[in-house]
Order: structure tokens, then sequence, then C-alpha cells
């Protein structure tokens, strides 16, 4: 590489870095009779676009599961590794199986094939990025050697056939990028399947159905008519070729968008006629006169992709008809034509409402494969999306405190949950136990018992764009005010603030509710960093296996009815009830269970003894968090929290403050910042006397 006047010479670069092998493999072309030997070698070649997309997305395999004594499957496709994850969905598997067993319902040919997908949610709940990955994914996949498919072209290299072709034309390219078996006249179909299937050790059967499109289907009659009916002599001008699908370049990939009724017509679907070529054909009946680049035409062989299909006009929903159940589609002044594609709409609530009052609209209803495609429900999945958009790749000169994203997410959750029926179960609990945490009384068929009385749940609440943008909000103006961490409050802030203005809010009832929601989700926050800062403080671990070992003395002292020797003074004392209960307390053991409690921790001892275990108080969770926060009780006075309200602290003070900071910065993922923020705030509670035990 040369480095001269003008800078870098980038030639070599471009040279290291150009594939050529592969451009060569992606523009094959051959003959029919070479692609013929291809299909026997593999018959895959000719799958239709529903057997593709089926194929496409199990190439990526799957996980199996089980949530909730359900059996699940994830789709490994859809967490888009190809493109780094920018498009993955989350926490859909359950709508994702739907959509993938009509998928292979079309690809067996059990009747699906004949019906539009159309994918139904709330606004922001992933329908079009499901339509995108699929989209992108076929297109990939054309590329590679599983996804192999072909197209062919007329060819006329000698000019001979001017009368045919059109004046001056050499190459004839299918305009919908036909199967070159469609070539093959319907009399020798069966002998040619029969032909190719046989012997062959791949369990797909290749059949072959449809018809060429009008201009093909001209040129090849045209052609039959010259050679006096040898087929033989018309498949010399057919020129095969490798087909790579793109939806830059309008192949086999189609995107409808409906528009106003002045602007639009249905030949935006079916094509129109090219009235410059009127004049060198004659007619405007000539099939080499029509344009075949309606959003049909185009996405023959891959799939088509209707935006707001409900807000199309009847006309255009005349047309969906016919292509998805007969697979045809009728241009203007031309027969039925054959189409082969996956088609796909998107709508959201109220244009399905539409659709169910509009008995018109009842054959549509009938052709339609509904997928609900709803909110997600499950809080460590929505932590996902905007840990995906918000991360510390993307964040410039701020960072997020922990636990900001979790209580934005957390708040968007309880917004889409109904209210649970029993009186004795909030909302937030009904979160975590969709989460899978486990809360005393309640068992996996609880779960499943909630969520199947749960009608309309994922279909209402806030959309995770309004957190993402909430979110967003929140980081520019800490970056304005070089504030440096954006924590929880700031958000939960912002997302208060835009409920008065909510685009898609209008009844005040429910504003109030979701600034409800926002109360119980800033005291959830509370309470979960107090008690880090309470496992940061009492974080000693020699401290508290030392506090461990003089409980369990005491404990079995007091079950064996014995007396503790004194380290101190030597003598022998009854069990210290008082020590004993100041750790019980903690995790609100009753007086009259407390003998229960020790008999408890005694037998869990005496069990590991018998395995040849020794005892570890973090084995023990009860234990543990009680230990914890006698250890807080006992140290916070001496650490002296609450001198950092005032920010007077002595040098001993700080030096055990700065302590507990670092533990939180090392244990909790931290910063400085936010460490301090956090420290700030818990000694502003306990200055206030604030200190609840939580349950």
């Amino acid at each position: 590489m040369s480095n001269d006047s003008t800078g870098l010479d980038y030639t070599e670069m471009f040279k290291a870095w150009n594939n050529v092998r592969e451009y060569q493999d992606l523009n094959w072309s051959g003959t029919l009779n070479e692609y013929l030997n291809l299909v026997k070698k593999n018959p895959k070649i000719t799958r239709n676009a529903f057997q593709r997309m089926y194929d496409m997305v199990m190439e990526k395999g799957t996980k199996e599961y089980v949530d909730v004594k359900k059996q699940m499957v994830h789709y490994n496709f859809f967490d888009d590794e190809d493109n780094h994850g920018k498009d993955a969905v989350f926490g859909m598997d359950i709508t994702l199986m739907k959509l993938m067993n009509v998928l292979r319902s079309a690809a067996l040919g059990y009747g699906t094939e004949k019906r539009v997908i159309l994918l139904h949610g709330p606004v922001g709940s992933a329908k079009s990025t499901v339509c995108r990955m699929l989209k992108k994914g076929i297109e990939r996949y054309s590329k590679t050697d599983n996804g192999l498919m072909y197209t062919f072209e007329w060819i006329d290299p000698d000019g001979e056939h001017g009368d045919i072709f059109g004046e001056g034309v050499r190459v004839f390219p299918s305009p919908m990028h036909e199967e070159p078996l469609l070539l093959i006249p319907k009399d020798m179909r069966d002998k040619l399947c029969e032909e190719l299937n046989r012997s062959s050790k791949d369990e797909f059967r290749i059949k072959i159905k449809g018809e060429l499109c009008p201009p093909s289907r001209y040129i090849f009659s045209k052609l039959l008519e010259k050679y006096h009916g040898d087929v033989t002599q018309v498949f010399k001008h057919v020129r095969v070729k490798r087909l790579v699908l793109s939806e830059a370049d309008r192949i086999g990939i189609g995107t409808f968008q409906p528009k106003d009724e002045k602007n639009q017509d249905s030949t935006e679907l079916t094509g129109d006629i090219n009235y410059r070529k009127i004049a060198e054909y004659g007619s405007d009946s000539d099939p080499r006169a029509f344009n075949f680049d309606g959003e049909f035409n185009v996405a023959n062989r891959g799939m088509v992709e209707f935006v707001e299909v409900l807000k199309l006009d009847v006309a255009f929903l005349y047309d969906l008809l016919g292509a998805s159940q007969e697979h045809t589609v009728k241009p203007k002044k031309f027969a039925q034509t054959h189409i082969d594609e996956v088609i796909i709409g998107h709508t959201n609530e109220p244009e399905y409402r539409k659709l169910q009052d509009n008995e018109f609209m009842e054959a549509l209803r009938d052709r339609t494969v509904k997928i609900d495609i709803p909110y997600i429900t499950k809080l460590n999945k929505e932590i996902k999306i905007y840990e995906k958009d918000f991360n510390s790749r993307r964040l410039r000169g701020v960072s997020i405190a922990p636990h900001t994203i979790e209580m934005a997410a957390m708040w968007a959750i309880l917004t889409r949950l109904e209210k649970p029926k029993k009186a004795n179960l909030s909302r937030l609990q009904k979160l975590k136990l969709y989460d899978g945490k486990n809360l005393p009384g309640y068992t996996e068929d609880n779960v499943k018992e909630l969520r199947k009385e749960s009608i309309r749940e994922g279909l209402d609440g806030m959309s995770p764009r309004y957190i993402q943008d909430k979110i967003s909000n929140a980081i520019v103006m800490a970056q304005q005010n070089n504030r440096g961490s954006v924590n929880p409050f700031m958000v939960l802030n912002e997302l208060e603030s835009g409920l008065k203005n909510h685009s898609l809010l209008s009844n005040e009832e429910q504003k109030a509710d979701y600034r409800e929601l926002l109360g119980i989700v800033r005291q959830e926050y509370e309470e979960i960093i107090k008690a880090e800062v309470q496992r940061a403080i009492s974080a000693d671990e020699g401290a508290m296996t030392r506090l461990c070992s003089n409980y369990i003395d005491n404990l079995r002292a007091y079950t064996q009815r014995e007396k503790v020797k004194n380290q101190f003074t030597g003598k022998d004392e009854e069990p210290d009830e008082r020590l004993m209960r100041s750790i019980e307390e903690k995790i609100e053991i009753p007086e009259s269970r407390k003998d229960d409690f020790r008999r408890e921790i005694m037998n869990y001892i005496g069990a590991l003894s018998l395995d040849g275990k020794k005892f570890d108080y973090r084995t023990n969770e009860r234990l543990h968090k009680a230990l914890e926060r006698k250890m807080f009780e006992d140290q916070k006075d001496s650490i002296k929290l609450t001198s950092l309200v005032s920010s007077v602290a002595d040098k001993d003070t700080q030096e055990k403050i700065d302590i507990v900071k670092t533990r939180l910065i090392k244990d909790f993922g931290y910063d400085e910042v936010s460490a301090t923020d956090v420290l700030h705030y818990v000694a502003s509670v306990f200055a206030r006397g604030d200190v609840k035990e939580k349950s």
C-alpha cells in the first residue's frame, strides 16, 4: 500500500475485501438442462415461498424449555444474530410459536398457505420488527447454499426473433422471477416430476404448480409456433440464472403501505401498462407492453408485507383475497396470473375492531389467520429491550445507575397487567410471579390460573417506545446539566410528566392509575436500594461469621437445654435470649414461633452434618437475611451514615462510608456518582427515621 501526497492508496484494501468467487456463485447461469440436473441433485431448490421461509427460520435452531408447566420453543432466528441483535425481539416465544405453526402448516400444504397472516396487536408491540426480520432473513437466505433458488430469462443472441422479443431485444428477463420448472408444458410435468423424484434420497418431493406470467407465456407460445411444436428448440432460448432476493432492488420482497385514496389505485399491487411500449408492440393488451411491477408481482418467490393492512380500500382487499386463496392476481387486461409468496399484514386494535364490525369484510376475515402480538408481560424480557438501546457503547459522558432501566420496565409491565381478582394479590406481586419469582402460598398452577383469567393482558398499557423516549429525555437532560449519571427517579419523573399530554391517553382515570403505579415503583426502588446499602454496610465477612457462630452456640445450648461458656469470664451462663431474638426479629419470627424456627435451623445443621457437609450461613436464605439486618443495625450508628445529609463527617466515619461506597461499586455495579447518590438518598431516609423492615 503506497502513501503519496494525496493520502493512502485503498486499491489493495478493496482487492483484499472483494469476494470475486461469491459474486460468481451468485451470478451463475446455465441451460434449462443444467438446471434440471441441479434439481435432481438438490430437489429443495424448487421449494415454494412458505417452505423456504419455514426452513430459513428452522435452520438457525431452536431451544426448548418449560415455562409454568408449558412446553415452550425459542426460535434462535428471532435473536437476529446475523444483524448483531439489532432487530432482536424478546418475550414473544408464544407468539412466534403460533407464527411458526402457521408457516409449518403452509409448508406442508395443509391449507394455511391460502391465508393472509395477520399480525395483530397494540402500537409498538414489534409487529413491523417481525416482518422486517423475515424480509431481511429471506434476503440473506437466498445468498446461501441452503437457500439456493433460480429463475430464468429469454435470450435471442442473434436477434433473429425481433417479432417475438421486440426489436433490438436480446435478453427478456422473466418479469416475476419465476421458477424455471413452470416452463415445462402441463402434459410433461407429471412424467418429469416422476423422473426427478425417482431414487431421490431427499424426503422433499418435487411438484410443479402454477403457470407462466403473461409475457413468458406469450414468448413461449410464439416460439413454439415458430418451431412447429418442438419444445426442445424453445428451451434453447431459455437461460436459467441464480436468483438473489433483494428488497432494495424489488426482487422477491415487496412492501405495501396505504396512502390517501386520491393518490393510490390497485395498479400499485398488480402492475400497469407501459404506454411508451404500446407504439412498439402495437397494442395495450400485448403482455410485453405491461409493467409487472406491482407489489404482488415483485414479491413473487418471497414475501410481501402489508403495513396497516386494514386501512386499505375495499378495492385493494379484493386483490388480497385472490392472492391469498387462489395464489393469483389479476393485472389489468390480462388473465389471472400465478404468484408464489408469503403474504403478511399487520394492524392495530382499533382497525381490527372495524374489521369485526364490518359485515362486508366477512370474506377477508375468513381468509385471515390472526396472530396476536401483545406487549411483553415479563419483566426480565422487557428489560432486554431497553438494554439493547441504552448501553455503555451508545452513551456519551453519562452513565445509567443500576436499576434505572429495571424500574422503567417495571412500570411499563404494571400498566399492561390487569388487576388480580384475588383481593390479597397486588399487581406488583403478580408481576413478580410472571417473572418467575416465588411468593409464599403461590404455585405454578396459580400463575397459570392468573394468566388464564386475564383476557386483555398485554393488549393495553404503555408502549416500549414511550419508555425509550423518556429514558432518552432523562439522558439528554443529564448530559446538558453535566449530571454524570441517570438514576431511576429522573426517569420515573420523565414518565410521569409525559402522561399529561400523552396522545394515546385521554382517560383521566387511566392516567391517575398509571401515576399510582409510578408511586408503587418508586417505593419498590427505595426498598431495593435500602437493602443494597444494608448489605454493603454489613458485608464484613469476619464479623458476620462471628455473629453467626455466637448465634448457633446459643441456639444449640437453648435447644439442648444446656448452658453456654462465656469466652470472656470463663463461666457457664444461660443462652443469650436477647441476642437470639434480636436476630430472629429481623425476619419477623414472632415469639410464639421462635422454638419452631430454632429447631428448623438445628435440624438443617444436623442434616448437613450427616451428609459430611459443613454449615455455612449463606446457604440458608432466611438466616443469612436475618444476620445481614442485625449487622446493619449494629453498624449503622457507628458509621453515622446520616452525617452524609449534612455533609459533615469525621475522618473515621468518612473512611467507613468510603468502604461502603467501594462495596456498592464492586458488588452492585454502581459508579462513583451513582453510589454517592444512593448513599445520600438512603441516608436521608434514615434521617427521617423511615426505616421499614422489608418482609
